[in-house]
């Protein structure tokens, strides 16, 4: 009885968590096409002012890939009121810190200040997108930047390419096939003129989302964004009109080298359906009870128990167009490719034909939960979930009730999904091996 009520008593709690993880916003148009995205929270003395414009990697042309990317950094230059280099000084030094990022799908900046200082932030978001200055000096600095970062965390890291490997050979002709960093030799090749016309086509305000979160006066607040980003003329915002890929049904094995590596790796990557689409949020949750945690399957079996493998991996890398569902493993010792092939096979074989329990059907509900309630804990992680919800999910208020898609996740489901998109004709087997020296 005891552990009964104390139950109950849990449960009423983490309902009024819940209840409490509501995040209230509002949100308009300007005239110009901007979307602008307020959300009031004065429980501390801080303000995010981000903005994400609608372009990433996929929005480039083969021959000059890397220009989303490249833009994260090149838009940091400086306008004719911000001075090259001043930035960063005049961010830091109204004690704000500020950052960029950029995927396939999306580039996102954003500047955090005490809350005296929100009308810098929206000022200075407004002067990047109304006049950047985008000069010679700028390019060449920022290629080496590139370049360098490039160096760092893809060629002289280990597996540092095979992401890039999997989206390679995972899409023929839909422009995720190239990684967001691109490639040097197109952003080499490009001129000048190439880096101010792809601001011009897409730094535009019909192409962006200004979200301001945190300690704000919202009557204030909409009076600056008139007065800094009414007057910015709107673009021509273009389709998104990407090729498709036909479905892959028949099976594919390819090699790939890194210099970096001493131990394979081998990838069983499989094209999914975009991130808006349930499908994509039942193989969210099928790849957190395949390997999330020590206690996951795949860990428990190939790494704890069997000690087959040193790492093993089933992640869904959730995209606008597409998504990639992947299971990744570097065997321990003598294990062979065929060997962890046959108990990621079995694996999938059983989701296909059993239900999964139910408590480990329980245990996925309590994780979603938990990330959940987690997952909007700052000022700067709710205007950064607002922006991508609107941008990328068609829906703002998905930051309220993306968990009940979750909640309406049956283990039938998770059958129905394993059946429908892993199965061995619909997948790409990359062998990725170290370099013969």
């Amino acid at each position: 009885m005891k552990k009964r009520l104390l139950s109950a008593t849990a449960v009423a709690f983490f309902g009024l968590m819940l209840n409490a993880q509501q995040i209230k916003f509002e949100e308009y148009d300007l005239p110009n096409g901007l979307h602008v995205i307020l959300h009031q929270d004065n429980s501390a003395p801080v303000v995010t002012t981000g903005v994400m414009y609608h372009v990433g990697a996929k929005d480039e042309v083969k021959g000059r890939t890397g220009f989303a990317h490249f833009f994260e950094h090149l838009l940091f230059e400086g306008t004719p009121n911000i001075k090259r280099g001043d930035w960063f000084k005049i961010v830091s030094s109204n004690g704000g810190q500020n950052n960029a990022n950029t995927t396939n799908d999306r580039t996102y900046y954003y500047e955090t200040f005490p809350s005296n200082n929100e009308q810098l932030g929206l000022w200075m978001e407004a002067e990047r997108m109304r006049h950047a200055v985008i000069n010679q000096i700028g390019v060449d600095t920022q290629r080496e930047v590139v370049k360098e970062e490039k160096r760092l965390r893809m060629d002289n890291q280990p597996y540092g390419n095979l992401f890039p490997t999997i989206q390679k050979n995972l899409f023929t002709n839909h422009p995720y096939n190239w990684p967001t960093i691109g490639s040097m030799e197109d952003l080499n090749a490009a001129k000048l003129e190439e880096f101010q016309a792809f601001y011009k086509k897409f730094y535009v305000p019909n192409n962006a989302t200004l979200v301001v979160a945190g300690d704000i006066k919202p009557e204030q607040t909409k009076k600056w964004i008139q007065e800094y980003y009414g007057g910015i003329p709107k673009g021509t915002v273009y389709p998104k009109d990407f090729p498709k890929d036909a479905p892959i049904t028949q099976e594919k094995e390819v090699t790939a080298t890194d210099p970096n590596i001493q131990l394979p790796a081998y990838v069983f990557a499989y094209r999914t359906p975009a991130n808006k689409e349930k499908d994509a949020y039942v193989l969210d949750m099928l790849s957190s009870y395949l390997s999330n945690g020590k206690s996951s399957v795949l860990y428990k079996k190939l790494v704890d128990q069997e000690k087959k493998a040193l790492q093993v991996a089933a992640f869904n890398q959730g995209l606008e167009d597409y998504s990639i569902f992947a299971f990744f493993a570097i065997p321990m010792g003598q294990t062979t490719k065929q060997t962890l092939q046959a108990d990621i096979d079995a694996e999938i074989k059983k989701l296909q034909t059993t239900l999964i329990s139910e408590e480990d059907y329980q245990k996925l509900q309590n994780q979603f939960e938990n990330q959940f309630v987690n997952q909007n804990s700052s000022i700067q992680g709710i205007a950064a979930s607002l922006a991508t919800n609107h941008v990328l999910m068609g829906d703002t208020n998905l930051i309220n009730k993306e968990i009940d898609i979750y909640r309406s996740i049956t283990r039938q489901d998770i059958q129905n999904a394993a059946k429908k998109y892993l199965n061995p004709n619909q997948r790409i087997i990359i062998n990725y091996v170290p370099e013969k020296k």
